[in-house]
C-alpha cells in the first residue's frame, strides 16, 4: 500500500498491517489544526480498512508533538477541538500505540495518554506545562493522568508544570517501555501483540487509592511556590476532582477551567512572556551573521561567580580551562567546580559516568599562556576598573587574535575595558547572575567596538549554556541593575518618607515577589553596597536627593543576616522587626526636618512599579534596551519580579 496523506502536517504508512502515523509540522509539531484533522481521518482511514490491525502515532524529527500550536493562539477555534480528537484516539477500536521519538509536552503528552500504549527513547521528555501559561491542561491531562500514576504524582506534576525524562516516566506508569533500538519496530510489535485483545484505554480506569492527607501536603507545597498564581491551584482541585468525578464530568469541568483561565489576565501577562522569550536576543543588525565556532571556553577567575559559569559550560559540552592568580586560588576554584558537579550527581540531576566525564574536561591554571588554546574567555575577577583592565591588558598578549574576551561586570563601563586592548571589536560583556549555573538570564552587552559575529557567537554561546539571553547596551549597571537601583531608591524614599521595611516587603511579596527588598538586602550582606556607596561620594550630585539609611546601619555594625541585624533582627532562623532599626530611620527622617506620612499597600506599590516603568521607558529612549519585553525578562528572570504579572513594563501597560 502507497504512503497515505492525511493532511498537510499528517501523513500514514502501512507495515506489517500496522498503519504508522507520522505528524510533521515543524519546528516543534505542534497540534495545529492540520494535525488534528490528519489525525481524524487516519482514524477514518484505519476504521474503513479491515486489514488494519491497528495504529502507531509518532513524530517526524526529534519531538513527538510540544504542544498547542502559537499561532493559533487567540484566534477562534477551529474544528475539530483537541478534546475532541483526544477522545476519538481513546476509542478507536483497534489499538494504537505513542511511539515518542521526542518530547510529548502539554497536549502532545495528552495525546499520548489517549493512545493505548505508550513506548519512548530513553532521551525523551513528557510534562503537561500549561501552568507556566497560566493555563491547566484542557484536554484531558487533569482526568487522564491520574487514572495512570495515582493521584499524588499527578498533582505534582499538572500542578507544578515540570517535565520529567522517559526513565521517570517509566517509574510512574506513563510510559510501558523505553526502547534504545527501533522504535518504531517496537511499536508495531506491541500493536501486534495487542491486536484482538482487551484495549486498554486510560479514562476507563478508576483512579487508584491515595492518602488525602498525604494529597493534600502535596498541593500545600505547590501552591506555597505559586505564589499568587490561580493556575495551579486550579490544576490541584481538577486533579482532586479525577477521583470525585465521573471521566465526562471531570472533562467537562477542566474544560470549562481551561476556558476561564485562558481569558484572564494572569494567562495574558504569562503569554506576554511566552512571545517575549522568543523575541530575546534577536537583533536586525545580525540577520545573516554567523557566530564563530566554540569549543574551549576560559574563565578567568575562579571564585563564586566564575565557578558557576564553568559548570555551566561544562554542562554545555565545552572543554574549560579556568585562571586564577596562584597556584592555591586555581586549585581551590577546581574543587569548588568539581563540588559543583558532586552536589549535581548526588541529587540525580547528573549520573556518576556523566559528572565524571565533565570533570575530565576541565583544567585550571595560575599562569596566563594557560589559556591559549581557548576561543572564548569569561572574565569574572572582582568588579574593580583596574584590575579587569589590568587582566584584559595580559590576555591581550596571550590570545589567539579571532579569541573572543567576555567580561562579566555589572556595573563597570565595558567600553573602557575593551578600549585597553589591542582588539576591542572582540570584546563584549556576558553579564551572568549568581548562582550561575542556576540562574537563567544573560544579559549580552553590545559594546561600543564589538564586532557583529562577536555578538552572535555571545549569543550562541549563552544559549547553548541554555541561559535567556537579552542584549543590552552599554550604561551603567545594563537593564536589570539600572531598573534595580531606580527602584531601590525609591523604596528608601517610600522609608525616608514614613514607610517601614516590613511594610514594603510585604507588599512585594503579597504582589509575588519571591522575597521582599530589605529580606535580599540583609540576606546578600549590606557591606558591598555601602563601599560602592563610599566610592561615589565625592561624584554623587549634591543636588540629587540621598537617603543614608542604609549607612548608618551599616555604622551601626548592621551587616545583614550573617550577623543577625541588618534592616531586620535575626533570631533562631526568624526574621523580625527591629525597634533599633525604626530609631535609626526616625533619627534620618528628623534630621532633615521629614514629616512622616503614612502609605496603604497600593500605594507603596504604585510608587515602586511607576520606579520601574520609568527607568524601563529611559532605557528604550537611550537604546540601551531594544524592547519593552526585554525589560520585562530581565526582571523576571534575574530580579524575582512576578512572571504571572508580565513585568514592569507589561503592568504599566507598555
Amino acid at each position: 500500500m502507497p504512503d497515505i496523506t492525511f493532511s498537510a502536517t499528517v501523513s500514514g504508512s502501512v507495515m506489517q498491517g500496522v498503519l504508522v502515523v507520522t505528524i510533521d509540522n515543524p519546528p516543534v509539531n505542534a497540534t495545529g489544526a492540520a494535525v488534528r484533522q490528519g489525525l481524524m481521518a487516519a482514524l477514518d482511514f484505519s476504521a474503513s480498512h479491515a486489514e488494519i490491525v491497528g495504529l502507531v502515532l509518532t513524530g517526524a524529527g526529534k519531538i513527538f508533538i510540544g504542544g498547542a500550536d502559537i499561532r493559533e493562539f487567540g484566534k477562534p477555534p477551529v474544528d475539530p477541538i483537541l478534546p475532541d480528537v483526544v477522545a476519538a484516539l481513546e476509542a478507536h477500536d483497534k489499538p494504537m500505540v505513542a511511539a515518542l521519538n521526542g518530547a510529548a509536552l502539554g497536549g502532545g503528552l495528552e495525546v499520548a495518554l489517549a493512545c493505548h500504549h505508550r513506548i519512548a527513547l530513553p532521551q525523551v521528555s513528557l510534562g503537561l506545562p500549561e501552568v507556566k501559561l497560566g493555563l491547566v491542561p484542557g484536554a484531558g491531562g487533569t482526568q487522564r493522568l491520574p487514572r495512570l500514576v495515582g493521584a499524588l504524582a499527578a498533582v505534582d506534576l499538572v500542578a507544578s508544570g515540570r517535565t520529567i525524562k522517559a526513565d521517570e516516566a517509566l517509574t510512574l506508569g506513563i510510559l510501558d517501555q523505553v526502547v534504545t533500538d527501533d522504535l518504531l519496530d517496537a511499536a508495531c510489535t506491541l500493536v501486534q501483540q495487542s491486536s484482538g485483545k482487551s484495549l486498554r484505554r486510560t479514562g476507563s480506569r478508576p483512579v487508584p487509592a491515595f492518602d488525602v492527607q498525604a494529597f493534600e501536603a502535596v498541593a500545600e507545597k505547590l501552591l506555597a511556590k505559586a505564589r499568587g498564581q490561580n493556575a495551579p491551584a486550579k490544576a490541584v482541585d481538577l486533579v482532586r476532582q479525577s477521583s470525585e468525578l465521573s471521566l465526562d464530568e471531570g472533562l467537562q469541568s477542566e474544560r470549562a477551567t481551561f476556558l476561564a483561565l485562558r481569558d484572564s489576565d494572569q494567562a495574558k501577562a504569562l503569554s506576554h512572556v511566552f512571545f517575549a522569550e522568543r523575541q530575546a536576543g534577536k537583533v536586525e543588525a545580525l540577520e545573516g551573521v554567523m557566530p564563530r565556532t566554540l569549543s574551549t571556553i576560559g574563565i578567568a577567575g575562579l571564585g563564586l561567580m566564575g565557578s558557576g559559569i564553568a559548570v555551566a559550560a561544562l554542562a554545555a559540552g565545552y572543554t574549560v580551562i579556568g585562571l586564577d592568580q596562584n597556584d592555591e586560588a586555581a586549585e581551590k576554584g577546581r574543587e569548588r567546580i568539581l563540588g559543583l558537579i558532586e552536589r549535581s550527581v548526588k541529587s540525580g540531576r547528573l549520573t556518576a559516568a556523566e559528572g565524571e566525564e565533565q570533570a575530565a574536561r576541565l583544567t585550571v591554571t595560575a599562569e596566563d599562556q594557560g589559556l591559549v588554546s581557548a576561543d572564548l574567555v569569561v572574565e569574572a575577577v572582582f568588579d574593580d576598573l583596574d584590575v579587569k583592565t589590568d587582566l584584559f591588558r595580559r590576555l591581550d598578549k596571550v590570545l589567539r587574535p579571532d579569541a573572543i574576551l567576555a567580561t562579566n561586570t555589572s556595573y563597570l563601563n565595558p567600553d573602557e575595558i575593551a578600549a585597553t586592548t589591542a582588539h576591542p571589536a572582540r570584546v563584549l560583556g556576558l553579564h551572568f547572575f549568581s548562582p550561575a549555573h542556576v540562574m537563567r538570564l544573560v544579559e549580552v552587552v553590545w559594546c561600543k567596538d564589538t564586532a557583529p559575529d562577536v555578538l552572535a557567537t555571545g549569543l550562541a554561546f549563552a544559549r547553548r549554556l541554555k541561559k535567556l539571553a537579552v542584549v543590552a547596551g552599554v550604561t551603567e549597571g545594563f537593564i536589570g541593575n539600572r531598573i534595580f537601583s531606580a527602584y531601590r531608591r525609591e523604596a528608601e524614599y517610600l522609608i525616608e518618607d514614613g514607610a517601614a521595611p516590613h511594610e514594603i516587603d510585604a507588599v512585594l511579596e503579597d504582589y509575588g515577589f519571591p522575597m521582599g527588598l530589605f529580606a535580599v538586602y540583609d540576606m546578600a550582606g549590606l557591606e558591598i553596597a555601602w563601599k560602592r556607596r563610599k566610592r561615589q561620594a565625592a561624584s554623587r550630585n549634591p543636588a540629587e536627593r540621598y537617603v543614608d539609611i542604609a549607612d548608618r546601619l551599616c555604622e551601626a555594625g548592621r551587616l545583614g543576616q550573617k550577623v543577625g541585624r541588618g534592616w531586620y533582627r535575626y533570631e533562631a532562623g526568624q526574621r523580625l522587626v527591629d525597634p533599633e532599626v525604626t530609631a535609626i530611620i526616625e533619627t534620618c527622617r528628623a534630621a532633615k526636618a521629614i514629616t512622616p506620612k503614612t502609605f496603604t499597600p497600593q500605594g507603596i506599590l504604585s510608587r515602586l512599579l511607576a520606579a520601574m516603568a520609568d527607568e524601563g521607558r529611559a532605557l528604550l529612549a537611550e537604546g540601551i534596551a531594544a524592547r519593552a519585553s526585554d525589560i520585562d525578562l530581565v526582571m523576571i528572570n534575574g530580579y524575582g519580579f512576578p512572571a504571572h504579572k508580565g513585568g514592569p513594563m507589561f503592568a504599566a501597560g507598555l
